[in-house]
């Protein structure tokens, strides 16, 4: 039997051919939309469906950007310090209880390749890497150094994750040597705060070179195509200090990026734009809107923002005050913060915590973006709380666990809650609703 040509195709090139494409419609019935929209959106590089073709489709497959909901990833993976393989399958199954869309393994500690590959075969949602962690862990793991990585590293680490079946890929392909010279200028706090992008610009400087990922796009491109990999692009000088924010040297990368993805989009790559980091809340909107016009409406994938430097242990507060205005402006894909973030490696606590505040961050910017939509949900909670029904509270909460570890034996009371007791304003409400108020 002759192979079909067409089983080699990328899925923007599928639609633009016309063709088929049916794993679309779970995605579209999810979304409550039709799935032209959808591939409309894929077509034009503003949405994109994370899916290796070379490997099954997940359980719960997603697709990002403009006029869908606002998507949720979750961090996981071992670090040099603390790399037990059970405690990250726990996580992943933590995070996809929580409800987080995607899962990134970001392990630097112990054995990688076997873990991760453990994951992979578990996730029911779309996984992503970050391949430069994984030559960092080669190069520097063993006394030696990034320096002697060579360029055929760069790009062949990225096509190992292909051959494993990852969904999408973190490379920082817009940190050029005109952006670095640049941040030397700026009077960072915190200089680069992007692992991957602190050891390529390392690489970059010692070697007197240009980032590979950059010089060699076009070859990164054909390691896409061949997977139908989601490249995102990493914002490797994104601010990690509030000072730092939307100085030149993270304006500069991102107008790279935006010419990268037209270059990706040309060639049938999907793509989405990383962005910030640490900025005040005046600065999210401009930076979104920076996004949407450089990068040519592509998905925004933001870490937080977070908003503030002071709330070590409330960062996943802090980046869902950032998320949410962010998503709302136009933010297409939430990176969850956790309480241990600038602490420890997150625990399976952390996990569940940092993708419930990321949800709520992005469900209330949906209720900007998609209106009546989104807001059927939130209807449909207050009119059980108005009628009292506490099973359907806990039934229709983000958080079911949550909303019914914490009511306690209100469920069985039916009338009212250790808040107001007999005062309860909705009984009233009934009353003057039905035109029954008592005026004593």
């Amino acid at each position: 039997m002759s192979e079909n040509p067409d089983e080699k195709l990328g899925i923007i090139e599928r639609l633009r051919r016309g063709l088929p494409a049916p794993e679309l419609s779970y995605v579209a019935d999810r979304e409550g939309i039709g799935v032209e929209e959808i591939v409309s959106g894929i077509v034009k590089g503003e949405i994109v469906f994370p899916a290796n073709r070379c490997f099954p489709l997940k359980q719960k497959p997603c697709a990002i950007g403009r006029g869908l909901r606002t998507k949720v990833n979750a961090n996981i993976g071992t670090s040099t310090e603390v790399h037990d393989f059970n405690d990250e399958l726990a996580k992943l199954r933590v995070a996809v209880d929580a409800g987080a869309d995607t899962v990134m393994d970001l392990s630097t500690g112990g054995p990688i390749a076997e873990i991760r590959k453990a994951l992979l075969a578990v996730s029911p949602i779309p996984f992503g890497t970050v391949p430069a962690y994984d030559l960092i862990t080669r190069f520097c793991g063993n006394g030696n150094s990034i320096h002697k990585a060579v360029v055929d590293d760069f790009l062949k680490v990225v096509e190992e994750h292909g051959e494993i079946g990852v969904d999408f890929v973190t490379v920082h392909a817009g940190l050029t040597t005109e952006a670095l010279s640049l941040l030397k200028s700026e009077g960072r706090i915190a200089g680069i705060v992007s692992r991957g992008g602190s050891f390529i610009a390392d690489w970059m400087l010692h070697n007197g070179k240009e980032n590979p990922y950059y010089e060699y796009f076009d070859e990164l491109l054909e390691i896409a195509r061949k997977f139908d990999l989601v490249l995102s692009l990493g914002d490797g000088l994104r601010p990690g200090a509030i000072k730092d924010g939307t100085d030149k040297a993270q304006i500069k990368e991102l107008s790279t990026l935006g010419e990268l993805e037209e270059r990706a989009l040309s060639r049938g790559v999907q793509v989405i734009i990383e962005g910030p980091g640490h900025i005040k809340l005046d600065e999210i909107e401009t930076n979104v809107r920076l996004e949407k016009e450089l990068c040519h409406g592509a998905p925004f994938y933001v870490l937080g923002p977070i908003v503030t430097d002071v709330a070590p242990g409330y960062d996943h507060i802090t980046s869902a005050i950032g998320g949410a205005i962010a998503a709302s402006h136009g933010a297409d894909f939430l990176c969850y913060v956790t309480p241990g973030e600038h602490l420890r490696l997150p625990t399976e606590a952390d996990v569940r915590e940092g993708v419930i505040a990321a949800r709520i961050a992005a469900h209330a910017a949906d209720l900007v973006k998609l209106g009546e939509r989104a807001r059927r949900w939130d209807d449909s909670m207050s009119r059980a709380r108005f009628r009292r029904d506490w099973e359907a509270q806990i039934r229709l909460a983000l958080d079911p666990k949550q909303a019914g570890a914490l009511s306690g034996k209100e469920i069985e009371k039916g009338e009212g809650c250790t808040m107001c007791g007999d005062y309860c304003s909705y009984k009233v409400s009934e009353r003057i609703l039905a035109n029954k108020g008592d005026s004593k």
